[in-house]
C-alpha cells in the first residue's frame, strides 16, 4: 500500500469530502455539502484528512466546545465551536469503504488525538454506535453509557478520552 498522508483538509477538498460522508453513513445521519463548508471555514485545524497518491480516502472533523458531551445542534452548525475551548469532539471518522481493515482510521484518530494535546484540549469527545464502543475503547476513550443524541434517528454511546 502506498503512504498515507494525513494533513488538514483544504477548501478544494470539499466535493470529495462530501462524497466520502455519503459513502460511510445513511442520509440522515450524513452531513450536507453546506455543513462542509461552514465546517471548513469554522475549524480546519480539527478536520484532517487522508489521502492516498493525492486522493482523499478519508476524514475526521469535529468542533472544540465546553461540553462534556456531544448535543444534535453541534451537527447542523459552526456556532457551536468554541477555538479555545478544553474539548475537542469527533463529528465523523470516515474511510472509504474498499480502503478500510488497513489503519487509516486509526492514523487519522491518533493524529486527532495529537492536535488535541498540542493545542491544550482536555479530553477528545465522540458518540459512536453500540458496534463501535470496543473500537473507540482501544484508543482509552471510556463509554459514559446511551448519549441524549438521537442524531438521524439512530441510538448513540457516549465516549471520554481524556487527556
Amino acid at each position: 500500500m502506498s503512504e498515507v498522508i494525513v494533513r488538514s483538509v483544504r477548501p478544494e477538498d470539499l466535493d470529495r469530502v462530501t462524497e466520502i460522508e455519503a459513502a460511510c453513513f445513511p442520509p440522515a445521519e450524513a452531513a450536507s455539502k453546506q455543513s462542509f463548508i461552514a465546517r471548513i471555514a469554522a475549524f480546519p485545524e480539527s478536520f484532517l484528512v487522508a489521502e492516498i497518491n493525492g486522493t482523499l480516502i478519508g476524514f475526521i472533523n469535529g468542533c472544540a466546545t465546553n461540553n462534556s458531551v456531544i448535543y444534535d445542534e453541534m451537527f447542523h452548525s459552526t456556532q457551536h465551536h468554541v477555538p479555545d475551548a478544553r474539548n475537542l469532539s469527533v463529528f465523523g471518522l470516515n474511510v472509504m469503504p474498499e480502503y478500510r481493515k488497513q489503519g487509516i482510521a486509526a492514523q487519522l484518530m491518533r493524529h486527532f488525538i495529537q492536535a488535541a494535546r498540542e493545542t491544550g484540549r482536555q479530553s477528545v469527545i465522540l458518540t459512536c454506535k453500540d458496534r463501535l464502543v470496543y473500537y473507540y475503547e482501544s484508543f482509552g476513550y471510556v463509554n459514559n453509557g446511551i448519549s441524549k443524541s438521537t442524531h438521524g434517528g439512530a441510538q448513540w454511546f457516549d465516549m471520554t478520552l481524556i487527556l
